[in-house]
């Protein structure tokens, strides 16, 4: 995710005692791949399947205990939406979920709000189902089995009106979807955490006037009188806040990327033109990218231009989400405009293919989009977008982020009432900045063959930050604990290798409200012939669906 702008702990320094894991799927970890034992790196625990009571749940994340669910793991959803043309009513929704028992159960939880259920079933025997919170607790007709396949189906509403806290955008013409970090449940039904990934399959019946595209790739549809029906597939698994439902007066231009990639953006019909020019953009950014980290993943790629004001870009699996005001308000470079298309075109790799196992790992998605964003508009940009100095500047404010937002891989818990606040300025430069010194500590040569293994040994699935830690060790041949457990969980940021003049500024006290950061807008509009800012700062928060 980029953003316009998106307590110290006394904790924050102690290294987190290492607690064990949840247990993933085969499909999610390759066998004989060991798990991390580093003290440094564990925070809470998922939580091992357990009989619960009739009652919300959750997988214990720290940052959002109550989401996701345990005794399950879904293996794909199926989502049936019938879209009326008018983005100010509830729309009929019939989403299928295979899952697999991991343990014995008489119920089970999925995340849900925002809507109404008419009917479930399990097995295809009708299901018992009430609300608790934001839980859905479903009561099958029979006893489940540990490793039994299961087969949900929940018919429901979604309502893409109500608080702007994520889930649907309403655009001029239609519907978008925002789903990060916690608002997939406010569309559908689902086991709402990162790191339980699954395929996606979705079936849109919208007005034959509008256009409907989600994630993936189209596989068919039907016609008729009034309607059509689009139906996409992802062929990899997808986390639930990478979700993509859009619904408009939209243009699929096609075209294709690098190896006969193909390339899909959807943009509102009477901005094609004026749009043109940021689109063909897109194959060589790519080729860019697998120049510095090798293939990519997914099976098609492009950018979904949405008519609204969101204040915020989005990595949506193999269709990026921006808003139209970035390429056509005119106050922004060039540089900087494609450094921002680069960010969440990086997200494909990491956060999107290796996705994080628990939300304090969201580190590793945004240091990493950061960090390609910073050295994408250095190659491509001119000598203000230069990345020392950006990351210079970072450093300067490294204190105050961790004071005001703790450490790169602890990071305090969302304001209330602002559950995006996770997204603060420490998770984009300051967790950029973490990589800038393990490369002045290993080496451009072993980082950049870090980030190759990274990306390759943990496609499509989900890792986390001793996963990093412990392959950074392997590949450079050095034990990196030490130096980890400072850059990551210390409360100061420790002194930059190869750098001992840099120097940070001294912690402002809190008491402003905390600001996204990473790959923002300008807090001031360039004016056309003014010098860019090298590292463009953060700017008012933005709440997902408010406008900016």
């Amino acid at each position: 995710m980029s953003l316009p702008s998106r307590r110290p702990s006394p904790e924050a320094d102690r290294p987190v005692p290492a607690l064990p894991r949840r247990a993933s799927s085969g499909r999610r970890r390759r066998p004989g791949r060991r798990a991390a034992a580093l003290g440094l790196a564990a925070v809470a625990t998922l939580g091992v399947a357990a009989p619960q009571p009739l009652d919300a749940q959750g997988l214990g994340d720290r940052l959002f205990p109550t989401l996701g669910n345990t005794g399950y793991d879904v293996t794909s959803y199926d989502v049936t939406l019938d879209y009326s043309g008018h983005n100010d009513r509830p729309m009929n929704v019939t989403t299928v979920i295979t899952a697999r028992a991991t343990t014995e159960l008489d119920h089970l939880n999925l995340d849900f709000a925002r809507g109404s259920v008419r009917a479930a079933t399990i097995g295809g025997l009708p299901a018992k189902y009430e609300q608790h919170g934001e839980d859905l607790v479903l009561t099958p007709s029979f006893h489940v089995s540990r490793g039994q396949e299961l087969k949900i189906s929940v018919q429901h509403t979604s309502d893409p009106r109500g608080a702007s806290d994520g889930g649907w955008i309403r655009t001029a013409d239609g519907l978008a979807m925002a789903n990060q970090a916690d608002a997939a449940h406010r569309v559908f039904p689902c086991n709402d955490h990162p790191s339980d990934k699954a395929f996606f399959t979705f079936h849109l019946t919208a007005p034959q006037q509008l256009t409907a595209v989600a994630n993936g790739l189209p596989v068919g549809g039907a016609r008729r009188a009034a309607t059509r029906t689009w139906t996409y597939r992802t062929a990899h698994p997808m986390a639930t806040e990478l979700a993509q439902i859009s619904i408009g007066k939209s243009s699929v231009l096609l075209r294709h990327g690098p190896h006969g990639l193909p390339v899909r953006d959807v943009v509102p019909s009477a901005d094609r033109r004026a749009l043109a020019k940021w689109l063909a953009k897109t194959p060589e950014q790519i080729a860019w990218m697998e120049r510095k980290v090798g293939p990519y993943p997914f099976e098609a790629y492009g950018v979904l231009i949405a008519n609204a004001r969101t204040g915020f870009e989005l990595e949506t699996q193999t269709l990026s989400l921006f808003e139209k005001a970035m390429f056509t308000s005119g106050h922004l470079p060039d540089w900087y405009v494609e450094s921002v298309m680069v960010h969440e075109l990086s997200h494909q790799w990491f956060g999107d293919s290796v996705s994080p196992r628990r939300w304090s790992d969201v580190w590793l998605n945004e240091a990493h989009a950061t960090w390609y964003e910073a050295l994408y508009a250095q190659e491509k940009g001119d000598r203000r977008a230069s990345l020392d100095a950006r990351m210079r500047n970072a450093y300067e404010q490294s204190d105050g982020w961790r004071a005001e937002g703790g450490p790169p891989a602890a990071p305090k818990a969302p304001s209330p009432g602002q559950k995006i606040s996770i997204f603060r300025p420490v998770v984009y430069d300051g967790s950029a900045l973490v990589l800038y010194a393990l490369r002045q500590k290993i080496g451009p040569a072993a980082f950049d063959r870090l980030e190759r293994e990274w990306v390759t040994h943990h496609r499509d699935g989900v890792a986390d930050t001793a996963d990093f830690v412990a392959l950074a060790s392997k590949s450079s041949g050095q034990d990196l604990t030490g130096f980890f457990q400072a850059w990551l969980f210390g409360g100061r940021t420790p002194p930059m290798p190869g750098h001992p003049e840099w120097q940070p500024k001294a912690a402002e006290k809190p008491g402003t409200p905390p600001q996204p950061g990473g790959a923002v807008r300008p807090a001031k509009p360039l004016q056309p012939g003014k010098p860019a800012q090298t590292a463009p700062q953060p700017a008012k928060p933005v709440q997902p669906g408010k406008p900016a």
